[in-house]
């Protein structure tokens, strides 16, 4: 399997998609998942997008 093009959806974004997660605070995670925290949608981790999911 080419290797070539994984990513290079998140590439053109600012830091290659990384930031801090405004639900878990973790650092230089991939904020890949839009979501609504605190009545604002906001970018959030994989990991913060189940557990929102499972919660509702």
């Amino acid at each position: 399997m080419a290797k070539a093009h994984r990513g290079a959806g998140i590439r053109d974004q600012k830091d290659c998609g990384r930031g801090q997660c405004p639900v878990c605070k973790r650092t230089a995670i991939k904020l890949l998942y839009e979501a609504e925290v605190d009545g604002t949608k906001s970018m959030v981790c994989k990991q913060c997008n189940a557990a929102i999911k499972n919660a509702k």
